[in-house]
């Protein structure tokens, strides 16, 4: 298989995290009221509940004017995952890891970006956990499957970063 025939294979992944991301915020609009608790597991850890966000993480930017909110939160971002299939595809400094971590950044950024275009009443979150008054914060801050994957690829793709910058400077040594 050839070097672009494998870049373009990792296009499969952020396909199927949007498809999960989507289906699965259709099942909640279909079947759980907004602002209400669906389903509640394992004495109250994990909800499976129905919100929506007009803001980016944890509800910030929620109360912007509505223009500012279409630059910050639906123009810039598409320019960067623009940018990110273009990097995916064609950059030569990093490993196969990275460019499918990468991948799966760029799925759940396009799972949120599409909920921002197309559900103007916010982006649909469901998952609810329990925080035990860590940070002050009773329950975390509700997210979905797009939010997962950022940050799960997104720490990923640090710990590569750093972990490939510490064996540079020992073989430097």
């Amino acid at each position: 298989m050839n070097k672009n025939m494998q870049r373009s294979l990792t296009m499969v992944l952020p396909a199927f995290l949007i498809a999960a991301d989507q289906i699965s915020k259709k099942l909640i609009v279909d079947n759980i009221a907004v602002n209400s608790i669906g389903y509640s597991f394992w004495n109250d850890f994990l909800w499976i509940v129905h919100v929506k966000n007009l803001g980016i993480a944890f509800s910030m930017g929620d109360s912007v004017p509505n223009f500012v909110r279409i630059i910050l939160f639906i123009i810039i971002p598409l320019i960067v995952m623009a940018g990110l299939v273009v990097y995916i595809l064609r950059a030569n400094g990093i490993t196969v890891l990275q460019r499918w971590l990468m991948a799966g950044i760029l799925g759940g950024g396009v799972g949120n970006l599409i909920d921002r275009i197309f559900r103007p009443d916010g982006v649909v979150d469901f998952v609810s956990v329990k925080f035990y008054g860590l940070f002050g914060m009773e329950r975390f801050p509700v997210f979905n499957v797009a939010d997962s994957s950022i940050v799960v690829f997104g720490i990923l793709l640090l710990i590569t970063f750093a972990l490939e910058g510490k064996n540079k400077h020992e073989q430097e040594t």
